[in-house]
C-alpha cells in the first residue's frame, strides 16, 4: 500500500489518532467556529515588527511608490470559515498551524538545501472543486501570522480564477499574473499587491487569455517563479494552481515549486487519479497531500487535513 493509500484510510478511519505514519500530521478541523474555550489564540499583532524592521526597501519592492493596497474584509473571511487574524480563538488556525509547520520547515529547514525553490509552494489538485483555492488562502493566512516570515499569494489558476473573489477583492484588481505573463505589464512590482495584513502580498490572476495555460508553462513564468523565490529570502510564495490532470500545463507550473501540496477530497478523488498526477511530478519535489471535506462521525461535513510526503519514485 502506497503512503497516499496509507494516508487516506487513516484519515478516513478515524482511528488512532495519536499515531503518525512517517513524516505525516493528520488532524480535523470543524466547519463551525469553536468556543473561545476550545483552543488559542495568535494575534496579527505579532507579525508587525519584522516589517518595520526591513522597511522602505521591502515596500518599494513591493508596489508601495504605486499605491497598490486591497483592503481585505477580514471579519467576512473570518465568518466564512478562513484562519482568523484576530485574537478570535478558532480550531482551523490550529489544524492550520500543524500543516504550515511542515512547510516551514521544508522551506527553511535542513531539508532546504537538497530542494530547489524550497520557499515556493504549488497548491494543486485532481480535479476542479476539491478545496485547493480554500487551502492556499488559509495557508497564506497563517503564515502571515509568523513574526519573522511574510507570505506572497499567487493565484495562477488563471482558467477558473477564484481567490480573488474569495478574498472580497475581486472588484477592487486593476492587473494580474496574466497581464505580467502575455507582457502588458513591464515591472512585476505592477502585480504585487499589498493588504491590510502586514505580512501578506497577493499577486491576483489577471485578465483571461486563450494563450492561459501555454503562458503558465512559458520561460517568462519560469523567471517569475525565480523572482519569486530569491527577492526575499524569508518569505514564502504560496501558489494556488490549476488542477493537475487535464491540464498538462500545470505540472510544467508545479515543478516550479520545491514543494507541491495536492489536496484531495474525501470520497469523491479517486486513488488512481491521485497516483497518476503525482508521478507527473519531479522526483526531487516535497509532495504533500490534505485531505479535505470529511464526514464526522456525527455525519457532519466538515475539513479534515492531513499532511504527508508522497512516495512517488
Amino acid at each position: 500500500m502506497s503512503t497516499i493509500e496509507k494516508a487516506l484510510a487513516k484519515q478516513k478511519a478515524k482511528e488512532n489518532a495519536e499515531s503518525q505514519l512517517d513524516e505525516t500530521v493528520a488532524i480535523e478541523v470543524n466547519q463551525a467556529t469553536p468556543s473561545a474555550s476550545e483552543s488559542t489564540s495568535e494575534p496579527i499583532a505579532e507579525s508587525a515588527v519584522v516589517e518595520k524592521q526591513q522597511g522602505k526597501a521591502r515596500d518599494d519592492m513591493d508596489g508601495k511608490q504605486f499605491g497598490k493596497e486591497l483592503v481585505l474584509p477580514l471579519e467576512s473571511l473570518d465568518n466564512d470559515g478562513y484562519v482568523s487574524l484576530s485574537s478570535k480563538r478558532k480550531l482551523i488556525n490550529e489544524e492550520l498551524r500543524a500543516i504550515k509547520r511542515k512547510v516551514l520547515a521544508n522551506a527553511f529547514g535542513p531539508l532546504a538545501n537538497t530542494l530547489d525553490s524550497a520557499n515556493l509552494v504549488a497548491i494543486t489538485s485532481t480535479m476542479p472543486q476539491e478545496g485547493k483555492s480554500f487551502t492556499s488562502i488559509n495557508l497564506a493566512l497563517s503564515i502571515a501570522l509568523e513574526q519573522d516570515k511574510t507570505v506572497l499569494l499567487v493565484d495562477a489558476d488563471v482558467l477558473k480564477p477564484s481567490v480573488s473573489k474569495k478574498l472580497g477583492v475581486e472588484d477592487k484588481i486593476e492587473q494580474g499574473l496574466m497581464d505580467y505573463l502575455l507582457g502588458d505589464v513591464d515591472d512585476v512590482r505592477d502585480i504585487i499587491y499589498r493588504t491590510n495584513i502586514d505580512n501578506l502580498r497577493f499577486i491576483p490572476a489577471g485578465k483571461s487569455s486563450h494563450l492561459s495555460t501555454e503562458l503558465l508553462a512559458s520561460e517568462r513564468m519560469a523567471q517569475l517563479a525565480h523572482e519569486f523565490v530569491s527577492r526575499y529570502p524569508d518569505r514564502v510564495v504560496v501558489m494556488d494552481a490549476p488542477p493537475l490532470l487535464g491540464i498538462n500545463e500545470t505540472v510544467v507550473l508545479a515543478n516550479l515549486a520545491g514543494q507541491v501540496l495536492v489536496v484531495v477530497e474525501e470520497e469523491s478523488t479517486k486513488i488512481q487519479g491521485l497516483k497518476q498526477a503525482i508521478e507527473q511530478l519531479d522526483k526531487d519535489k516535497a509532495v504533500g497531500f490534505v485531505v479535505n471535506k470529511t464526514k464526522k462521525n456525527t455525519g457532519i461535513t466538515g475539513y479534515g487535513y492531513a499532511y504527508a510526503y508522497a512516495n512517488h519514485e
